[in-house]
């Protein structure tokens, strides 16, 4: 009885201490994020080992952006195309949304958690978006800086 109670304790500190998404750590969305994992409702995870594209946000001061999907390639470069999706970051209740359209949809996805080195996006599916920031690969060896 002592040992749950110590744990149903440490539980409460934990979910106490989630840091909630301030404006300021919108900012902190902006780059390249490739999928680490899915998390579904159910409980299970999908892991993503090797990725042929990442995704692209650049969210502006009035909290409004792009996300496009980037392919990178050996040299550092990325291949894209004129496909993208408008995001607006959205707070309410406490939290923080990001609201996708595209001419032929509109949907919504919590932001979960936005670090330098960390994003998690929960949908309507509630299945969880794990994410790691990155950036360009060079693996031509040729010393040259990446643009």
């Amino acid at each position: 009885m002592k040992n749950t109670f110590k744990i149903l304790l440490l539980s409460l500190f934990f979910v106490g201490c989630q840091q909630k998404v301030q404006p300021a750590d919108i900012a902190k969305i902006n780059g390249y994020w490739e999928i680490e994992k899915v998390v579904f409702d159910e409980g299970k995870d999908k892991d993503y080992k090797m990725n042929e594209s990442f995704d692209y946000f650049e969210i502006g001061k009035e909290n409004k952006g792009i996300r496009k999907k980037v392919m990178p390639q050996l040299d550092g470069s990325f291949l894209t195309n004129d496909s993208y999706e408008n995001v607006t970051v959205r707070f309410e209740d406490d939290k923080a949304f990001l609201d996708y359209s595209t001419p032929y949809a509109k949907w919504s996805e919590e932001l979960i958690t936005i670090s330098d080195k960390e994003l998690v996006l929960k949908n309507t599916e509630k299945n969880e978006y794990h994410y790691k920031k990155t950036g360009p690969i060079n693996l031509t060896g040729d010393g040259e800086k990446i643009k």
